[in-house]
């Protein structure tokens, strides 16, 4: 009798069809054509009316000077066009696509296709109708569709597919099926290996590290700012297909090689940025959600130790802030405080960082022993003990020390060497209100973060952490003390949340036990940071700083969603992590786990060596 493995083996794979792409009777120099003709046309139909009345949010009714989504239309457009250029092979493009422009303008079409159509679909629900377009709406329409036409009629080449197993049911078949056609349209967006970088002097990648950055803030102001809706969600299809585009193309990859390989002028460089963006804001309107991002970032990078560096899943971390915030609130002056002190800031800071890591310690001690789900219930215990306890210490369910569900008030703001935090300052021109002057604290506490972790990442304690995280009980059998090395992981991120949460007491003026959940609309929240460590990329330094950022951003502007502002939110989170399971920004290590079967062997030996 012929087995079913010795069928599968005598069925041979077919051989990879011809290069064709989704639209197969497109010519390859047709499909480039009209793919830059549509850029081309997109670009220039900003600069035409779209609708005929300045209703519709941004006012499109000027001639020649693009504004509102006609910005991100012409950007999207602008990408294109490049994208377009560098896959015909022009001189002096190629440099645009170092892993291949095919895949990249794929993607960059369609972002300038999704963009157009919102924006044209946008304008027509809110004035009542397409006859409401001017013809610069329509002809944006035209040339977005036609460019994503000519960019899926380019070539690919089709990965060779598994055999069906003849004795495999109906359904199994039809999962088959599915799978292989999967397989050949990822293949469409499918770009080659990214090149070396070539030699360049130290000061081009000195300049080029400077662009990216000034990009990057440019990018971040502008999605802070974000003035309505439509604008907001114009900028989350934007980028999120364009960094697709962008990271397809290898661009990405190589300002990663060129960040890595100056990483101290890196991080300088993005402190630096980050210090001009309260000078491009005019009033505290967008400056309060910059505090409040590096807060939750703050603590997020804190979290990452745990869970990133040592492996630790730790679902109460937000009850570590709310430690060192009350600490710090309780020897405030507040006039709410039963305490009645009031500490200078050096000596807040220190009360709320020691809080939290004494708490660290006596909640890790007894519970780290366990491992995987039963650490986690542990933790997400301790949160809820954390809240519920602060809640009843308001002198009738227990001793008087917290005011209960009132929480304690009027925190007063601080005054540093006489600099008063709550008061307006002019520098250099500009005025800096409250939430500004409280950015550049947070900022500077932040950089304490950043040096902590990447001293203690690239130390012995951290490689102890990463063996530890890896594969506990080889680490054990190597030598290393598993407890104590998890106990002082947990006990540095509990005091490193416990130092932003002294600062975010002063901030929101009040503490209270609600600003203390394991999961709820607005962060910061156990969920939340947990899934700014993930979404950004575990392990690494960058990334929950991307990660909280956009964690607190999205659902701060999705606010008009109401009820479904959640459900917006989870399935974006479902579709990214689907995409790009590593991370927004990933370590190799991670990377080569999610996309083993993508990676060549030799790369893989080289990984693992």
């Amino acid at each position: 009798m012929t087995t079913i493995s010795e069928n599968t083996k005598a069925a041979p794979a077919p051989e990879p069809a011809a290069a064709t792409g989704l639209i197969g009777f497109i010519p390859a120099k047709a499909a480039r054509a009209l793919a830059l003709g549509g850029g081309v046309l997109t670009i220039a139909s900003c600069f035409l009316a779209w609708t005929w009345t300045p209703r519709f949010p941004g006012d499109l009714t000027f001639y020649g000077s693009p504004g509102g989504l006609q910005m991100q239309v012409l950007v999207t457009g602008l990408l294109t066009t490049l994208f377009a250029l560098s896959s015909y092979g022009v001189k002096g493009t190629r440099w645009l696509t170092p892993a291949g422009g095919d895949a990249a303008l794929k993607l960059a079409a369609l972002a300038n296709f999704a963009i157009a159509w919102f924006t044209v679909g946008a304008i027509s629900v809110t004035l009542g109708g397409p006859v409401n377009l001017e013809p610069g709406g329509a002809v944006v329409a035209i040339a977005a569709l036609v460019a994503l036409l000519g960019a899926l009629a380019l070539p690919f080449a089709r990965p060779k597919l598994l055999p069906t197993d003849p004795e495999d049911t109906g359904w199994d078949q039809f999962k088959h099926r599915c799978g292989n056609g999967w397989t050949t349209f990822k293949a469409a967006f499918t770009s080659g290996p990214v090149r070396k970088l070539p030699t360049m002097h130290s000061s081009v990648e000195i300049l080029i590290i400077t662009g990216v950055l000034a990009v990057a803030l440019g990018v971040f102001t502008y999605g802070v700012g974000t003035e309505y809706d439509e604008l907001f969600l114009g900028f989350l299809i934007t980028t999120g297909i364009g960094f697709a585009a962008l990271n397809k193309s290898g661009l990405i990859a190589q300002a990663t090689q060129l960040t890595g390989k100056h990483q101290n002028l890196s991080i300088a460089g993005a402190f630096t940025a980050a210090a001009l963006f309260p000078f491009t804001q005019t009033d505290d309107q967008y400056a309060t959600l910059g505090v409040y991002i590096l807060i939750f970032a703050t603590v997020a990078l804190g979290l990452n130790i745990v869970v990133g560096l040592a492996g630790l899943l730790d679902l109460g971390y937000v009850a570590f802030l709310g430690v060192g915030a009350y600490a710090a609130a309780l020897v405030s002056g507040a006039p709410t405080s039963p305490f009645g002190v009031h500490f200078p800031f050096w000596a807040a800071v220190l009360v709320g960082a020691a809080a939290s890591l004494v708490f660290g310690v006596l909640i890790g001690a007894p519970t780290l022993r366990l491992r995987g789900d039963y650490l986690a219930i542990v933790t997400l215990g301790f949160g809820e003990i954390f809240r519920i306890a602060v809640n009843n210490t308001d002198g009738t369910s227990g001793p008087d020390i917290t005011n209960g569900s009132n929480g304690i008030a009027s925190i007063p703001n601080l005054n540093i060497f006489g600099f008063d935090f709550g008061a307006e300052h002019s520098i250099a021109g500009f005025t800096i209100g409250r939430f500004a002057n409280y950015f550049f604290l947070m900022l500077l506490i932040m950089a304490v973060v950043v040096l902590v972790f990447r001293r203690s990442g690239d130390s012995r304690i951290g490689r102890a952490w990463v063996a530890i995280r890896e594969d506990e009980t080889a680490a054990l059998a190597m030598g290393i003390n598993g407890f104590r090395v998890k106990l002082i992981a947990f006990a540095l991120g509990a005091a490193l949340a416990g130092l932003a949460g002294t600062v975010q007491a002063h901030v929101t003026y009040t503490v209270t036990p609600e600003q203390y959940l394991f999961a709820g609309p607005i962060p910061p929240n156990s969920a939340f940071l947990l899934a700014a460590v993930v979404l950004g990329g575990m392990g690494t330094m960058s990334g929950p700083l991307v990660g909280a950022s956009l964690l607190f951003l999205i659902p701060n502007k999705l606010q008009f969603m109401g009820e479904f502002q959640l459900l917006a939110f989870g399935v974006a989170l479902i579709l990214l992590m689907r995409f790009r399971p590593e991370g927004m920004i990933a370590n190799r290590r991670n990377q080569l786990e999610f996309h083993e079967k993508d990676e060549t062997p030799a790369t893989l030996a080289k990984a693992g060596a």
